[in-house]
């Protein structure tokens, strides 16, 4: 059996967010702690962070911000979801994100149905998400699309059929979307457990071996030049 990354790897025009928008018209967005110069931005709300995210795709002449895989940050400090005193803490992210203005529209990576949705409330995490499931030359995975619209999860029920590029949501803004500033979280995802309408997105040091194996570079998928 092939492995999910080589089938993956070999499945051409794919996007994620509004397909009008070219490849030419996204711009590499370094988060991590090793970004000198993102870490002198004060950046304590969603208010400040979509300022500076809009700055960030104006001067560079883009539409789009795309990164964060695999990506020690220090965004999640200010949350207790990823904090909590008795557990290490979490701060690395495992999904890809595409930074752009809240209604703009999320599609299906590839044929697909959902497999749960849910609204994960709470500053930090993913608000409105959907998971679809998957299946590709016996290979059964799922792709995740958080940060959401509420409208986006109002009319839809477990089972529902999407084609490869059909829309399935809208980005939502910070009033629904963990307090951030607007942006989808698109993560791959091979073995879900009993997880519903909700996966880590973001792991500690101590576990990032097994959610690297288990979510995959969603870039392998997306092919973002």
């Amino acid at each position: 059996m092939k492995a999910l990354e080589t089938i993956l790897h070999g499945i051409e025009n794919v996007k994620v967010i509004d397909e009008r928008i070219d490849y030419n018209h996204y711009i590499p967005l370094d988060l991590s702690i090793k970004n000198e110069a993102f870490s002198k931005h004060k950046i304590d709300n969603s208010t400040d962070f979509e300022k500076f995210i809009e700055s960030y795709l104006t001067d560079n002449d883009a539409k789009v911000a795309y990164g964060g895989y695999n990506e020690i940050r220090n965004l999640y400090q200010r949350s207790e979801i990823f904090n909590d005193s008795k557990t290490e803490e979490r701060n690395i992210h495992i999904g890809l994100d595409l930074w752009i203005k809240a209604g703009t529209p999320v599609l299906a990576a590839i044929d697909g149905f959902i497999h749960s949705f849910n609204y994960n409330t709470g500053v930090g995490d993913y608000g409105p998400t959907i998971i679809l499931e998957h299946k590709i030359e016996d290979q059964k995975f799922y792709t995740l699309y958080g940060h959401l619209s509420l409208e986006s999860i109002s009319d839809i029920k477990i089972g529902d059929v999407y084609e490869k590029g059909q829309q399935i949501a809208t980005l939502g803004d910070a009033s629904v979307n963990g307090d951030y500033a607007p942006h989808l979280h698109f993560q791959i995802i091979k073995e879900i457990s009993n997880t519903f309408g909700d996966y880590p997105g973001v792991c500690s040091e101590n576990n990032l071996k097994h959610y690297l194996e288990n979510c995959p570079d969603p870039n392998i998928l997306l092919k973002i030049k």
